[in-house]
């Protein structure tokens, strides 16, 4: 019982896997589904995707541009929405096109693809990848969407690992095939100043709260005051924020911090970003944030290359995407802290280590972590930070 006990208390500290959430108990879907998929059973969210023209251009110009690849081809379309790539998939010649959608969105997917005459081509399931009934190896191309916040965020490749390794066909073909996450300082210390104003605010009606509980209640709350004050931090200063940037705020050449072969990749690897190495010639004093994002490329696979290779680029120079950039406030008051305790000196330039990794109890979710130099030569502490992916 005891060895039970414990099994039990290390499952629920560790993240549940995707799989555990698509095919768990009950409960544990239904929780996933009203904090990850319930949005995107709404047409509503779906038009917002369907109207990101870089989003919507890249996938039609990797599916129809590379129309050979498809022809008389099974694709799989996995969390196919509203069903536009599975549609592209039938116009560009597959013989059948199967569209997994886990939401009641599937049915929408079905009226647009009789819509679009293609209901003999297309069969919309609405099913989680992880309980398609399909015969191994019985899919040429699988195509998909999974990409969140800062590429990792959702865990959707998760899924698409998952139907890789039980339903493409050796020498299948991925699309998209690869992506790559990048990370930069940006200048934002207005918004960055404006957060440590709202902070400032915040705590300061806390002050005017214990003396009114105390005055009007005869009570002393002073004691919850500390832990007050870091929930307002978290919030205000610890959570990634969508930014629509452009390139002007850019400090410094971005640092590509993980690529990943979609062909290849392991479910292990795809949990997250290990130490990852950053260097940027910016003083760590005017670093106000960091900013992430993403690429993905259609190129198909070694067997079977795509001729017509698309970049979905969703930089500050790439254009507007839904993706956005993600942003992370760095406090600086923090830094002075660090760079005091590390003798005084600020270092030139701001180098350090970036590491994702999916929050406990939350797989989707992902805390973001810096370990940056306080001090030039890399010796001595060094400045944690940790933001909120979520």
């Amino acid at each position: 019982m005891a060895a039970l006990a414990a099994n039990g208390d290390a499952a629920k500290k560790r993240p549940p896997k995707i799989e555990e959430l698509m095919t768990g108990p009950e409960g544990l879907r239904a929780a996933d589904y009203a904090n990850y998929f319930s949005s995107y059973a709404y047409i509503y969210h779906q038009k917002q995707m369907l109207t990101d023209s870089k989003r919507m251009e890249a996938y039609r110009d990797a599916i129809l541009g590379n129309a050979a690849n498809f022809r008389d081809k099974v694709v799989l379309d996995v969390g196919a929405g509203s069903g536009i790539l599975s549609i592209w998939a039938a116009k560009a010649g597959a013989k059948k096109v199967i569209a997994c959608e886990f939401t009641e969105m599937a049915a929408h997917a079905r009226r647009l693809v009789k819509a679009n005459g293609l209901e003999d081509v297309v069969d919309v399931r609405r099913s989680a990848v992880e309980a398609l009934d399909l015969e191994k190896g019985s899919v040429d191309i699988i195509i998909s969407e999974w990409m969140g916040y800062f590429l990792l965020r959702e865990s959707m490749l998760d899924s698409v690992i998952y139907a890789r390794d039980r339903y493409l066909k050796p020498g299948g073909a991925l699309y998209p095939s690869h992506a790559k996450m990048y990370w930069c300082p940006v200048a934002l210390q207005d918004d960055r100043d404006a957060k440590l104003a709202e902070t400032a605010d915040t705590l300061a009606e806390w002050d005017a709260f214990e003396d009114e509980m105390m005055r009007e209640h005869d009570v002393d709350v002073r004691v919850l005051r500390r832990p007050y004050e870091e929930e307002t931090r978290d919030y205000c200063l610890r959570q990634a924020q969508w930014h629509e940037l452009t390139e002007d705020v850019v400090q410094g050449e971005p640092v590509c911090v993980a690529a990943f072969d979609l062909n290849t990749i392991t479910l292990g690897e795809a949990q997250g970003v290990a130490d990852a190495p950053f260097a940027f010639d910016l003083p760590l004093e005017r670093c106000s944030a960091f900013a992430g994002w993403f690429d993905s490329d259609f190129a198909g696979s070694p067997s079977a290359p795509a001729s017509n290779v698309v970049t979905l680029d969703t930089s500050p120079s790439g254009g507007y995407t839904h993706w956005g950039q993600q942003c992370f406030f760095v406090d600086p008051t923090l830094v002075r802290d660090a760079i005091r305790r590390a003798g005084g000196r600020a270092p030139l330039a701001t180098k350090g280590r970036l590491s994702l990794t999916r929050q406990a109890g939350a797989a989707r979710l992902y805390d973001v972590h810096a370990t940056i130099e306080t001090e030039d030569g890399g010796g001595g502490e060094r400045l944690a930070l940790k933001w909120e992916l979520s």
